[in-house]
């Protein structure tokens, strides 16, 4: 008996420990369901490692849409014209308030793995979004382009972090549907919301007949995380795979951190990620030089906590 009261003491202090030190770092601890909890066939309300294959995962923590939320061609209408920092203002708390179709609230596994030259290997599970973020109802949403500084604003809030280049090969090369890049051409509307919409248009007429929920991709070019970006005010972009596999777009820091164009787009990864069958902190794993190369290209990104922030 006192051994179960010790035992229960000890770990009623971890979980005190686990939030302060949430606090502390700034870091929105998202609510869970008890372990193991199923929604519906495949779909978790938490992450399990011992799924195979791995289920997907319930975002519960999204805010909720609020009823009579704009669409997204409403939104793209009303801002049609608009500064370019006036519109993510207004994409921003769009976001914040819910406004968010319900199919990017089921998070789709994805597998990684990293092979060392001793025949180590580490295998990985992250969940993303099953498209990029997007403003309206499952009905009539908006893709929508954000800065650096909007993306891992809202990504942070939403308890996600943004990829590494690494994983968005990894999502193209799972992805249940690979489009045709369908790039426009680049003159001073490709910052607008026109152009937005008419994007945004083309790629739903590609997607024709495919079930809103599958993992897609070659669509977009991703926000993506580097050691690049360290002390620097850019945004970091790669992707837009042809159907080859190779990517249109390099990875790129040309752009200053409040450049976004219709060809960007933001996937977001979930804050937890399955390593060997645990759960851990993405930033744990992207500081890890043993554990890094299982998510990135580069190894260990040292100060992914400040390249979170804005």
């Amino acid at each position: 008996m006192q051994a179960r009261k010790g035992a229960s003491a000890r770990f009623c202090l971890l979980i005190l420990t686990y939030f302060l030190a949430a606090a502390v770092l700034g870091v929105r601890v998202a609510p869970v369901a008890p372990a193991g909890d199923v929604l519906a066939a495949g779909v978790r309300v938490q992450p399990a490692c011992a799924d195979s294959p791995p289920a997907k995962l319930e975002a519960g923590w999204f805010p909720h849409r609020q009823a009579g939320a704009a669409t997204g061609t409403e939104f793209g209408r009303k801002t049609t014209g608009w500064r370019g920092r006036d519109r993510q203002e207004a994409a921003l708390s769009e976001l914040r308030s819910g406004n968010i179709p319900d199919f990017l609230r089921i998070l789709v596994p994805v597998r990684l793995s990293y092979k060392y030259r001793d025949g180590r290997e580490i295998n990985a599970v992250v969940w993303v979004t099953p498209d990029y973020l997007s403003i309206g109802s499952d009905e009539d949403f908006l893709r929508i382009p954000l800065t650096r500084p909007s993306a891992v604003s809202i990504a942070s809030e939403l308890n996600c972090v943004l990829p590494t280049r690494k994983i968005v090969d990894a999502i193209y090369e799972q992805a249940d549907f690979h489009f045709r890049p369908m790039p426009m051409p680049p003159t001073q509307e490709m910052r607008s919301s026109r152009y937005y919409l008419r994007h945004n248009a083309m790629i739903e007429e590609s997607r024709k007949g495919r079930p809103l929920g599958e993992l897609l991709a070659g669509h977009k070019k991703d926000i993506v995380l580097t050691n690049k970006l360290q002390g620097r005010e850019r945004i970091a972009i790669y992707g837009w795979h042809r159907q080859d596999g190779q990517p249109i777009q390099g990875l790129s820091t040309v752009h200053a951190a409040r450049y976004a164009d219709y060809s960007h787009g933001l996937r977001l990864v979930y804050g937890q990620v399955c390593v060997n069958g645990k759960m851990k902190s993405f930033y744990e794993v992207l500081q890890d030089p043993q554990l890094a190369p299982v998510l990135s290209y580069e190894g260990p990104i040292p100060r992914i906590m400040s390249l979170m922030k804005w």
